[in-house]
C-alpha cells in the first residue's frame, strides 16, 4: 500500500460506479471514464496508455485546406454520398503511390473514419451470399470491431495469430474457412495491439485462401505505413505498404486519416474497393438492400446513406489536400509517426528494466517494431489484475483479453505519453516494482 501512488479504494470505487467488477470485461471507454474521474478528483495526471488517440498536432496542410473550404461556404452544402471528386482522384493516386495497387477513383469512398468504413463493410459483405454471414478475425485486434458485429447481429470467429505465422497460417485459416460460412477475413497491418506486421508470404496465403473459399478480405490499415523498420514514405518508390491487394481477387482496404495524419477529430477514412468487386452484382445483396445489387452501389447508396448521409464536406477537402501533398512528395507521411517510434523505444526500455516483459515480442524472427502500440505482461499477474494494479500506480492500459489475445497482459499506447512524461513513468514503475518485486532479470 505504501508504494501505491493512489489509494486503491479510490480506484475501486470508481470502477464499481462504472459497473466494472472484472477488469477483463472493462472496455477502452470504461477505463477512460474511470481515469478521467480520478484525475478530476485528485488533480493528478495519469500516464495514459489506454486509448489510441493521436498525440501529435494535425497536418497543417489539412487544417489550412479545411479552413479555406469553410470560408468558401462548403458547410452550406450536403456532401455527395460517393465523395468529393478531388478526394477520390487523390485517393486513387495514393494507393498506387504507396501500395502499388490500382483502384479507380470510383472505388475510393470517404467514410466517417475507418470505424464507419468497417461497420458499413460488415453490413455489406455479410449480405452478399446466402449462408455466408460470418466474419473471421485474425486476432489480436481492435475490440470495437467485434462490438460492431454484435450490433448488426452477425456471427464472428477469431484466433490469435501469434503461433500461426508464416506457412502455419495456411492450415489455421483452412480450419475456419472450410465450413463455408465465412464471408470475410479481417486483420490490421500493422496490428493493433501487438504491432505484428504480416509479411508478403502471409498476405499471399490470405489472398489465395480467400479466393478459394469465396471470402472478401477486409484489410484495416489504420496505421498505414507505420512499420517504422522500413521507409514506406516515398511516393512511387518501393518498398510499399504491404497489401493483400497484390494477391487477392476480392478485397477492401480501409485507410484512416486519424493516426498517420493526426486528423482524428474530423473523422475521415477511406474505403478502397477494386473495380471488379465494386461493380459485382449479388442477388442476395439486392434482395436484402434493394437497388441494383452491386456491392459499391449498395455501400454508398444504401448503407452509408442511411448511416450518415455522407462524410463531412470540409474534412474531405482537408484530406484531399493532404493526399495531394503526399502524392507529390511535398508531405512526408511518416514525419509524425516517427515520433511514436521514439517514444515506444524509451517506454519499452523503462518497462522491461522494471520487470515487465513484452507479451508479443517477435515478428517472424525480428523484434516487434517500435510504433503506436506495444504489449506488456508481468510475472504472476493476469491481464485484468495487471490493469488494476497499474491504475493504483497512476498508469492506465487495457487488458489484452478484449482484443482476442490468448496471452495475459495489457496493451500500451504511446501516443499520449510525451518525452516530458518519461521521468514520471519511471518513478511510477519504481513504485510498482517495489510493491510487486520479481527476481532480478525476470523482465529481460
Amino acid at each position: 500500500m505504501q508504494n501505491n501512488l493512489i489509494d486503491p479504494s479510490i480506484i475501486d470505487n470508481e470502477l464499481a460506479a462504472c459497473g466494472i467488477q472484472d477488469m477483463e470485461d472493462a472496455t477502452i471507454r470504461d477505463i477512460v471514464r474511470v481515469v478521467n474521474a480520478v484525475e478530476a478528483a485528485l488533480g493528478l495526471k495519469f500516464i495514459r496508455m489506454e486509448m489510441g488517440v493521436p498525440g501529435l498536432p494535425p497536418s497543417p496542410v489539412g487544417v489550412e485546406a479545411e479552413i479555406e473550404a469553410l470560408r468558401r461556404g462548403v458547410a452550406q452544402f450536403y456532401p455527395m454520398l460517393e465523395g468529393h471528386a478531388e478526394l477520390k482522384e487523390e485517393g486513387s493516386k495514393f494507393v498506387k503511390n504507396f501500395m502499388d495497387i490500382d483502384i479507380s477513383p470510383e472505388g475510393i469512398i470517404p467514410t466517417v473514419g475507418s470505424m464507419q468504413a468497417c461497420y458499413a463493410a460488415f453490413m455489406a459483405v455479410t449480405g452478399c451470399r446466402e449462408g455466408k454471414d460470418t466474419i473471421l478475425f485474425i486476432d489480436p485486434g481492435f475490440p470495437v470491431q467485434k462490438n460492431q458485429m454484435r450490433v448488426i447481429g452477425k456471427p464472428y470467429l477469431s484466433f490469435d495469430v501469434y503461433n500461426y505465422r508464416g506457412e502455419k497460417l495456411r492450415a489455421k485459416l483452412e480450419e475456419y474457412l472450410a465450413g463455408g460460412r465465412v464471408a470475410a477475413i479481417l486483420y490490421s497491418n500493422p496490428n493493433n495491439p501487438a504491432w505484428i506486421c504480416l509479411a508478403e508470404e502471409e498476405l499471399r496465403i490470405i489472398g489465395e485462401l480467400a479466393a478459394k473459399h469465396e471470402a472478401i478480405v477486409l484489410e484495416d490499415l489504420a496505421y498505414f505505413a507505420m512499420d517504422l523498420r522500413r521507409d514506406l514514405s516515398r511516393p512511387g518508390v518501393p518498398p510499399f505498404q504491404p497489401t493483400v491487394g497484390k494477391y487477392a481477387r476480392d478485397y477492401i482496404v480501409l485507410i484512416s486519416g486519424s493516426k498517420i495524419f493526426s486528423y482524428a477529430g474530423q473523422r475521415l477514412g477511406l474505403m478502397c474497393i477494386p473495380d471488379a468487386l465494386y461493380n459485382r452484382r449479388y442477388d442476395h445483396l439486392q434482395a436484402r438492400f434493394g437497388g441494383n445489387g452491386k456491392l459499391g452501389y449498395t455501400l454508398v447508396n444504401r448503407i452509408i446513406y442511411t448511416l450518415s448521409s455522407g462524410t463531412t464536406h470540409s474534412s474531405q477537402h482537408a484530406m484531399s489536400a493532404i493526399l495531394k501533398a503526399a502524392n507529390e512528395g511535398r508531405l512526408d507521411i511518416l514525419e509524425g509517426p516517427r515520433e511514436y517510434g521514439r517514444r515506444a523505444r524509451v517506454m519499452k526500455e523503462l518497462f522491461t528494466r522494471h520487470g515487465f516483459r513484452l507479451a508479443y515480442e517477435s515478428d517472424l524472427g525480428e523484434p516487434i517494431a517500435d510504433g503506436f502500440y506495444f504489449t506488456l505482461s508481468y510475472p504472476g499477474m493476469t491481464g485484468g489484475a495487471l490493469t488494476r494494479e497499474l491504475l493504483y500506480h497512476g498508469i492506465s492500459a487495457i487488458p489484452l483479453r478484449d482484443t482476442g489475445s490468448t496471452r495475459q497482459g495489457v496493451r500500451a499506447c504511446v501516443s499520449q505519453v510525451g518525452m516530458e512524461r518519461m521521468a514520471d513513468l519511471e518513478e511510477r514503475l519504481r513504485r510498482f516494482t517495489a510493491a510487486h518485486p520479481v527476481e532480478a532479470g525476470a523482465g529481460s
